[in-house]
């Protein structure tokens, strides 16, 4: 036996296929194999695909056939191995390999396989697998931060969604597990730690028989690590007991990730959200008395078939309303093998273009007047990458999460990776502009963190 090959990963798709990009490459890496970001050089490359809407697959596709129109020998892996199988394999003779998102862990077996002249597909059908913290990873992230899954699948079926049936149903990993990850990470230097799941309010429901959010993140307060990220928090889940263990947390910020997907109730009912309609002002309001110091991000679908002007204004004076401090808005995109796929009175593209610009037009004031709310305050930002050009440092602060918020854009000397107290001067509509603060400001702006945590 030779050399052993050399692979390159082509990632596309979420953060939770992120995380099974570093599973593989972990593996990959423990058993000896040379892992290589530039593709022209490797002899497989496995593209970890995403098919979560029209415009992804087409991205996922048009990757393929490059590496294929290149002679490469690739690995299909991901949600679109899993939706499409053997069309994949079919269309794509380059393809020596197709791995479902449930057999991501059998990675070492299936190339050995392939070096044997082997063509493997290792579909679950119903995915069940979910890695834990003994299971290798090597991190692709800037090194101040990293995703930590807690369960993967779900059990809701959203009219417009494929995902339960691409990732299989919810599967929680024990708070135990959770925990000693987050302190692995914490002791490689991590600064923010960013919890993901389909659903992150209802982790544990599986495992536990009720959900256990609250219990994991007292658990997680334990970890010295100083920011903890939730994604994914669905409104409902946020019981008093929840809210309770983010105020009592310090290093679990008050960021709350709010997927409503709309507000109007009869929208709702047709998307067959978990809490038909119960999406309402109500649910807000408590949240931002509990939390009044909440950060809060949402999105929105429009153009959901037989949404009217009605229930579309409703959604814009919603948002008005609420003054959210993020918003991300999609147009619907009608999936094959959902529910919505097959209903009538489907909007016409250029109606959901409309109203996707006059939601994120509506919004953009109100993003501007909050990001200007933080002008002359000190905030910690975590410093993530310098523009060599301009020797500016660019990071985020706690208001911010990686990829959809914004970015601080700061003067001054600071490490990659460390987290720094920076004076605000400036703000637009995304972004905020500061400068390192001087050290008697960073005294005061840490007994000021100090006095907010104590109650």
């Amino acid at each position: 036996m030779g050399n052993k090959p050399t692979i390159a990963i082509s990632h596309l798709g979420c953060e939770k296929n992120r995380i099974d990009t570093e599973h593989m490459l972990g593996l990959l890496v423990q058993a000896g194999y040379q892992v290589d970001s530039n593709e022209e050089l490797a002899d497989y490359v496995i593209v970890n695909t995403c098919s979560f809407i029209q415009a992804a697959r087409e991205e996922s596709v048009r990757t393929l056939v490059e590496l294929a129109e290149a002679n490469k020998k690739i690995v299909i892996t991901g949600c679109m191995a899993q939706h499409f199988q053997q069309e994949l394999l079919d269309e794509l003779p380059e393809a020596v390999a197709l791995i479902g998102t449930g057999d991501y862990h059998k990675i070492v077996d299936v190339i050995k396989r392939v070096e044997v002249g082997e063509r493997v597909k290792e579909v679950s059908q119903e995915p069940t697998y979910i890695a834990d913290e003994t299971t290798p990873r090597y991190r692709t992230t800037t090194e101040g931060v990293a995703y930590l899954r807690v369960a993967e699948g779900c059990d809701y079926r959203c009219a417009f969604c494929i995902i339960p049936h691409l990732r299989g149903n919810q599967r929680s990993r024990s708070i135990e597990s959770i925990v000693t990850e987050a302190e692995q990470l914490a002791s490689e230097g991590v600064q923010e730690i960013i919890l993901i799941s389909q659903i992150t309010t209802n982790y544990g429901v599986d495992l536990y028989g009720e959900p256990k959010l609250a219990e994991l993140l007292y658990a997680l307060g334990k970890v010295e690590v100083p920011w903890i990220r939730m994604h994914y928090a669905y409104p409902t889940g946020l019981t008093p007991k929840v809210i309770e263990a983010i105020q009592e947390t310090p290093n679990v910020l008050p960021y709350l990730d709010l997927p409503l997907q709309h507000s109007h109730p009869e929208i709702l009912r047709a998307m067959n959200r978990p809490w038909q309609g119960r999406v309402n002002d109500a649910i807000i309001d408590r949240i931002k008395v509990a939390l009044p110091k909440a950060v809060l991000r949402t999105t929105f679908i429009v153009g959901f078939p037989g949404e009217t002007e009605n229930h579309f204004e409703h959604l814009l004076q919603f948002i008005q309303r609420h003054e959210f401090d993020h918003v991300g808005v999609f147009t619907f995109s009608p999936e094959e093998g959902t529910p919505a796929y097959g209903l009538s009175h489907q909007l016409p593209q250029e109606v959901m273009d409309e109203r996707h610009d006059a939601l994120m037009l509506a919004q953009q004031p109100i993003s501007l007047k909050k990001n200007q709310t933080e002008i002359g305050k000190v905030v910690d930002v975590l410093i993530e990458q310098e523009n060599p050009e301009t020797g500016e440092r660019v990071g985020r602060s706690a208001r911010f999460a990686p990829e959809v918020d914004g970015l601080v854009y700061v003067q001054g000397d600071a490490h990659l990776g460390s987290m720094v107290a920076v004076a605000i001067d400036d703000a637009d509509v995304y972004d905020l502009y500061g400068h390192v603060a001087d050290t008697t400001t960073q005294l005061r702006g840490a007994i000021s963190r100090v006095s907010v945590h104590t109650h």
